[in-house]
């Protein structure tokens, strides 16, 4: 029973503090939510309560360091994006808590009752000049600490990791319009502007660190672009290319490239998810594509223009490669065979042996790209291909189906079960093509041509 539980000793709980300190938020936000309903007189109470201690400790962390918190990923050497060893954040935070004690008590006070637009960042943002302050002065052995680390992941890191704290509290302000600059590009580039000029005021060369923060507190960091055409009135691709801002536009090109390269060699084995990521990275490739051609006054046939233009086409070129594989994956996977009626030569579905799991996955691969291929259709310039293979499929599949439940209820099926297994499939892959009704109808078929004489259940 409880009783026989013994509370865990100061040591080992110590042993748990260090090991709870180390983890990733997640694994403490999961640790928190499994100890919830611990008892305070169970063994784990100090745990619990550790635990706890160590979820509001974070909370009071990322609020003050929000500007940052999100490029602290890793080991802080992404080539792409501005990030910062995971450790640093950490680090800054206990240096924080040593040298400033005064200061983060009163940043824990503010965010017991905070409410973004109406409270006072000014605690939140106090810390972040302390902590930029710290790190250039190498003061106490956290950031000491961290300043190595930052440098060790690149040189000059430490400097520019203070470059993003000085201006901080231009970031967090903007983190809070953020979804409405996006969602209304035109009516709030005025606020863009100041909040651009105002970290360019805290220091020259700010822009392009402004631009990677607010990057980092996207959903879709490459949505930053938004801001940056706002800020610089739908820049010509010729003068976003000779300004500092050159990496935001090349990095959506280049991840443009790669969401290609998947979609050219898509993993087939992986059935059903493996066609709808494929296909939901079409979609992120139309969305990039028209983001660049509208937020970039583009060149028509050299530089990104060309590039974009390129992409477009072989976009297309793919996407209908893949529909060519799904009409014949499809046909591949419901396998016929020639037979002879009355000296004529007939091709007939093969009902001899169980379907290949293997061809069934790989057709429900490219079935699930099709059916996820619906939402950028139009703006990708395949709608009429799609349309069209949607058609193919549909009556290689309805040819299918007829002729097997033909051969059901007429008993002349070579194997009742191998028939009513090809009939699974086929209704697996209607749902694709044509949805859930279509699925139920052939189920409901097949089990009336099996049984025939069971009442039918209710047409649908």
């Amino acid at each position: 029973g409880k009783h026989g539980m013994a509370a865990l000793s100061e040591r080992k709980i110590e042993i748990v503090r260090t090991l709870v300190r180390a983890a990733p938020d997640k694994v403490v936000g999961g640790l928190h939510a499994a100890l919830a309903d611990t008892g305070a007189d169970s063994a784990l109470a100090g745990v619990r309560r550790l635990v706890e201690g160590e979820v509001a400790d974070r909370r009071l962390r990322n609020m003050v360091l929000e500007p940052v918190a999100r490029m602290c990923v890793g080991d802080g050497r992404d080539a792409r994006a501005m990030t910062f060893p995971a450790r640093t954040l950490g680090l800054v935070w206990c240096g924080l808590k040593a040298d400033a004690a005064q200061e983060v008590a009163e940043a824990a006070a503010a965010l017991a009752d905070y409410k973004p637009d109406e409270s006072s960042q000014e605690p939140f943002d106090k810390l972040c000049k302390i902590a930029a302050y710290a790190l250039r002065r190498g003061a106490g052995p956290d950031f000491q600490r961290a300043a190595e680390a930052l440098e060790t992941a690149r040189p000059g890191g430490a400097e520019r990791f203070a470059g993003c704290l000085d201006i901080a509290p231009v970031v967090r302000r903007a983190t809070l319009r953020l979804p409405e600059w996006i969602a209304h590009v035109s009516e709030s580039a005025a606020g863009c502007r100041l909040a651009y000029k105002d970290a360019v005021a805290i220091s020259d060369d700010a822009g392009p660190r402004f631009f990677e923060m607010l990057a980092a507190q996207m959903a879709f960091p490459w949505m930053v672009l938004r801001v940056i055409c706002a800020v610089m009135d739908k820049p010509t691709e010729r003068y976003l290319a000779d300004s500092e801002m050159v990496g935001f536009g090349e990095r959506v090109m280049v991840e443009i490239d790669e969401g290609l390269h998947t979609i050219t060699h898509m993993d087939l084995s992986g059935g059903a998810p493996a066609g709808w990521a494929a296909g939901k990275r079409v979609e992120l490739i139309t969305l990039q594509t028209a983001e660049m051609e509208a937020c970039v006054d583009l060149s028509k046939d050299q530089g990104w223009g060309g590039r974009i233009a390129k992409q477009k086409k072989s976009l297309a070129a793919a996407v209908e490669a893949r529909l060519r594989d799904t009409e014949k994956l499809t046909a591949l996977a419901l396998p016929r065979h020639a037979a002879s009626f009355a000296r004529m030569q007939r091709n007939v579905p093969r009902l001899s042996t169980a379907p290949d799991p293997l061809t069934v996955s790989r057709a429900t691969a490219l079935l699930a790209f099709v059916q996820e291929l619906r939402t950028s259709a139009n703006y990708g310039g395949f709608a009429s291909a799609r349309g069209k293979a949607l058609e193919k499929l549909g009556d290689i599949l309805d040819a299918y189906v007829e002729e097997v439940l033909d051969y059901v209820r007429t008993g002349d099926a070579e194997d009742e079960a191998v028939a009513e297994a090809f009939l699974e499939v086929a209704a697996g892959f209607s749902f694709y093509i044509r949805g859930e009704k279509a699925m139920e109808l052939v189920r409901r078929r097949t089990a009336a041509a099996i049984n025939p004489g069971q009442p039918l259940a209710a047409e649908a």
